[in-house]
């Protein structure tokens, strides 16, 4: 056996920095989710942010009775992140059931487990951004069914948007709706786009539609907006970060605003 050299313990500890990076991002991640994690790597993560990911149980089909049932999952997947440590934002990245289950409801949950800390939905965001681009009039295009795509059209009346058109695919499986490629995105938001709109909500954090954004905007002639670019804006708006994006869209050049 070969000599082994003595374990030398060093007589002093080296200072330590506040935080291994300045900011902090959670993430809250359905366990079928394809999407996001690449998307925040993409438009957020940085050596200033760092994004946190918890998974939490879901099972397909995409109905909002399933989507519901995230709700008890959520304080424990808060939890899981950087346990007993602060952050600066924490995003629940699932529109269908921030909409079902309520963004007040969602915050509550979060923040049993991480009191304080700002919490995003993607429908919050897609709000926030739509007005941020002086949209009033929306189209909305989903890759859900029509009984899983009527909260949201709820959602976005509720919050002062006319609707002119909305398109929804079909999909139950979210899973299959990663697989959908960004260019086809890109002619499905030609067609979903109504004349009268003055921008296009993409909805669903599964779509890889932030690939698309740009393909989209000059296909319509005006803003998009889609769940993880808004989600990213507005959680590198938290952070103070407000370096624009063009390369994601017109909204990654804008403020937060109110």
């Amino acid at each position: 056996m070969k000599h082994l050299p003595e374990i030398r313990l060093t007589p002093t500890r080296p200072a330590l920095e506040a935080r291994p990076l300045e900011k902090r991002i959670g993430l809250i991640v359905l366990a079928t989710d394809h999407t996001t994690e690449p998307d925040f790597r993409r438009m957020v993560a940085s050596e200033r942010i760092g994004v946190y990911v918890a998974r939490i149980p879901y099972a397909n089909p995409t109905t909002p009775e399933n989507l519901r049932k995230m709700q008890p999952s959520l304080t424990a997947g808060a939890a899981l992140i950087l346990p007993d440590e602060p952050l600066d934002a924490i995003c629940y990245s699932c529109t269908s059931a921030s909409v079902v289950i309520g963004d007040a409801e969602i915050e509550a949950a979060v923040q049993a487990a991480k009191p304080g800390v700002p919490v995003v939905t993607p429908p919050m965001a897609g709000a926030r951004g739509l007005k941020a681009l002086g949209a009033r009039t929306i189209s909305i295009l989903t890759p859900y069914t029509v009984e899983t795509s009527r909260p949201v059209a709820a959602y976005f009346a509720a919050h002062g948007f006319e609707i002119a058109s909305f398109t929804c695919l079909g999909f139950e499986d979210d899973r299959e709706m990663a697989r959908i490629a960004p260019a086809t995105l890109v002619d499905l938001a030609r067609e979903a786009t109504d004349a009268q709109a003055d921008a296009l909500f993409v909805s669903c954090t599964a779509l890889r539609a932030a690939l698309a954004v740009v393909g989209m905007e000059e296909a319509i002639g005006r803003p998009v907006v889609t769940s993880n670019q808004t989600t990213a804006w507005n959680c590198l708006r938290l952070c103070g970060d407000d370096e624009p994006r063009a390369e994601f869209g017109r909204l990654m050049t804008l403020p937060l605003g109110q």
